[in-house]
């Protein structure tokens, strides 16, 4: 049987002068915050931030987000997880810092480029093209 969860999560759309994009985060599950340029994004960005944060943990019981109170900006989103296929393709996420020139770090913000998922997939495209 699989560990499959689904747990809402509060969406709230910034525009400020990072530009337009998404924060994550759950009463659920105290501590998780994702962030992500779409809606779409956020609740891939959830999934693995929910998997990371409950690995291995006691699972807390779902809320019901009719008692929360939400802000203008917010609105809820529901996330699916499946705890089996996120271990196996990754238990755990390390933060890395990276150094890139300026210029390709101003041409990513003003193409409100994501350069963690970007770099995540590139790394996933040699992985999967010549193995591990």
């Amino acid at each position: 049987m699989t560990d499959k969860l689904v747990y809402p999560i509060i969406a709230q759309e910034n525009n400020d002068e990072d530009g337009h994009y998404y924060v994550g985060y759950s009463p659920n599950i105290p501590g998780m915050v994702t962030q992500a340029d779409s809606l779409v994004e956020l609740a891939v960005s959830a999934e693995d931030a929910i998997a990371t944060m409950l690995d291995g943990k006691k699972l807390p019981e779902v809320q019901d987000p009719k008692t929360w109170h939400l802000q203008t900006n917010e609105s809820t989103l529901y996330v699916s997880v499946d705890m089996d296929a996120w271990a196996g393709k990754s238990s755990k996420k390390v933060k890395r810092s990276i150094t890139v020139p300026e210029y390709l770090n101003d041409m990513a913000k003003k193409r409100k480029i994501n350069v963690s998922r970007l770099t995540t997939d590139a790394l996933e495209d040699i992985y999967n093209s010549v193995g591990n």
